[in-house]
């Protein structure tokens, strides 16, 4: 594994003649750089905003200079390119969550890249291979950068894709906020052993209940992405038709009906909804788990009634993920438990300072500079079938980094072959999930519920 260091990160910055580490010396070794399209600036800030009564909150983090990050659009097979420009007074990286990237532009530091100082920049260049929802947000410090705001969705288009009448994108986020508007402290040691800390003020696209008018009779394409660092959803859509299309990035086998639908941090969804033929009639996006269940967001009709039909929507084109061969497949056994069998030191991208949670009974913050060897090392092109049991009594959604993989079985409920990147275990539950790999490098295996990925709950792969 290459490890990166300061003097490390200098000596490369030198010999490229730039600022920061980036793309244009790396890329003309590989020789695709010169193609890439010109980049989008994505660079960090510290703003205030008013997220809830009370006043303006301070210590905002976003991408830009006013309000939420921007939504990202990209076009599926063509390429992008993007420059993170570090104007923040902590190091940061971007990781382009779902999206099958090269090792290179994980965003991943210490196991894959540089982190980015203040003042450096870093330039991202791929070309996604799927369609679908996804979304980017630092790996480093990840819950305090995370917790304060910078984390903003990505919508890969296909051109053969359905037609709609509107299209709306939701980021799903909570905020931990004192009755002052002002941030608290992200996380309380008794949760992060347990759930994890929720946030105070919950929102949809930074605004609590937001409310959009779509045509009457119409079909809505409405994209979700939790980018929440702890909580878990229970989804319910209230005065009209819905069906889910598809479940992180990819198209399900066999549409269905979100009701009560659970998906934790780092999971997507694509739902169709058929306007109601009324003017005025409203639409509801809930939340229906726990105690206290919430409206996310409201569509409203306007207008005359399109009269469209939800049957008039074809399916969604399949993302070309290469088949599992269950027959020649290796199977990898991966143990979710909980531990205190250490404390981590403290690390450039931050430390909880706790070591609660593990994966084969191994610790492992993720962002240390003597990481673990990898919990395993894979061929390329070789079928592999992670046999993952969760021995805790808290909910994981276990997220892989770099490809996709087939949920095959479930042993506490009827699960379809959906393909995904990241799966929300129940408590006792064993699950196998099927995948080539396909993308040589060091690929992150974790946790999204990021106090349980900060305190032990992370390994990585090995695929050469």
């Amino acid at each position: 594994m290459t490890l990166f260091t300061r003097r490390g990160l200098l000596k490369t910055a030198a010999l490229a003649g730039i600022g920061g580490v980036g793309i244009p010396a790396m890329g003309r070794l590989g020789g695709w750089a010169a193609a890439a399209p010109e980049p989008m600036v994505l660079q960090t800030a510290k703003i205030q905003t008013k997220l809830m009564d009370g006043g303006l909150t301070r210590d905002v983090l976003t991408y830009g200079n006013a309000g939420m990050p921007p939504v990202l659009r990209m076009k599926k097979g063509e390429p992008f390119a993007a420059r993170l420009v570090n104007a923040i007074d902590d190091p940061t990286t971007i990781h382009w969550h779902g999206i099958r990237v090269p090792n290179k532009m994980d965003g991943v530091p210490f196991l894959v890249q540089p982190y980015v100082y203040t003042g450096d920049h870093f330039d991202y260049v791929f070309t996604p291979p799927d369609a679908g929802t996804f979304w980017y947000h630092p790996h480093c410090n990840t819950l305090e950068q995370m917790g304060h705001g910078l984390t903003g969705v990505i919508v890969v288009e296909n051109p053969g894709d359905p037609k709609f009448d509107a299209e709306f994108v939701l980021n799903l986020r909570d905020w931990r906020l004192g009755d002052d508007a002002q941030f608290i402290d992200q996380f309380r040691p008794r949760d992060a052993a347990r759930t994890g800390t929720y946030g105070t003020v919950r929102t949809a696209n930074w605004l609590d209940q937001p409310q959009y008018d779509a045509p009457a009779g119409g079909l809505v394409r409405l994209r979700v992405a939790i980018t929440d660092v702890t909580r878990i959803y229970a989804f319910r859509v209230d005065g009209a038709e819905a069906t889910v299309m598809a479940l992180d990035g990819n198209p399900v086998p066999e549409r269905f009906s979100p009701d009560a639908l659970l998906l934790g941090p780092g999971q997507r969804m694509e739902l169709a909804i058929r306007m109601p033929d009324d003017e005025g009639a409203i639409v509801s996006l809930r939340d229906v788990r726990g105690t206290k269940p919430k409206i996310l967001a409201n569509l409203r009709a306007t207008g005359g009634s399109l009269k469209r039909d939800v049957r008039d929507i074809a399916p969604l084109e399949a993302n070309p993920v290469k088949e599992v061969d269950l027959t020649a497949a290796q199977h990898i056994s991966l143990a979710l438990s909980a531990t205190a069998e250490n404390v981590p030191s403290d690390g450039i991208c931050g430390s909880l300072g706790y070591s609660f949670w593990a994966i084969n009974k191994v610790p492992w913050p993720g962002d240390t500079p003597d990481p673990t060897a990898p919990l395993a090392e894979l061929k390329l092109g070789k079928s592999y079938v992670i046999d993952m049991e969760n021995l805790t009594p808290q909910s994981h959604p276990m997220h892989l980094h770099g490809m996709s993989f087939k949920v095959l079985s479930s042993s506490t409920r009827q699960v379809q072959p959906l393909i995904s990147d990241t799966y929300l275990i129940q408590p006792n539950e064993k699950v196998q999930l099927g995948f080539v790999a396909d993308n040589p490098g060091d690929w992150l295996l974790h946790c999204h519920i990021i106090e349980h990925q900060k305190s032990g709950m992370t390994s990585y792969v090995r695929v050469v």
